[in-house]
């Protein structure tokens, strides 16, 4: 896996991811709210598949 996301667009994937968890933990937010695992997930690996469907790379290489 070829990382195709850059460093902001990490950052506000694992701060949405964070505050959707923290959302849901804390404050009993809806379960649909768990899909904050995704942007979390997304951002700390650097990788997105929806990216590489639409051909977007906004990793500096």
């Amino acid at each position: 896996m070829k990382s195709n996301s850059g460093g902001i667009d990490r950052i506000v994937r694992v701060l949405a991811g964070i505050a959707l968890l923290a959302w849901v933990i804390l404050f009993n937010g809806p379960a649909l709210a768990y899909i904050g695992i995704v942007p979390l997930a997304t951002g700390i690996i650097g990788w997105c598949p929806a990216y590489t469907i639409f051909g977007i790379n906004t990793c500096k290489n």
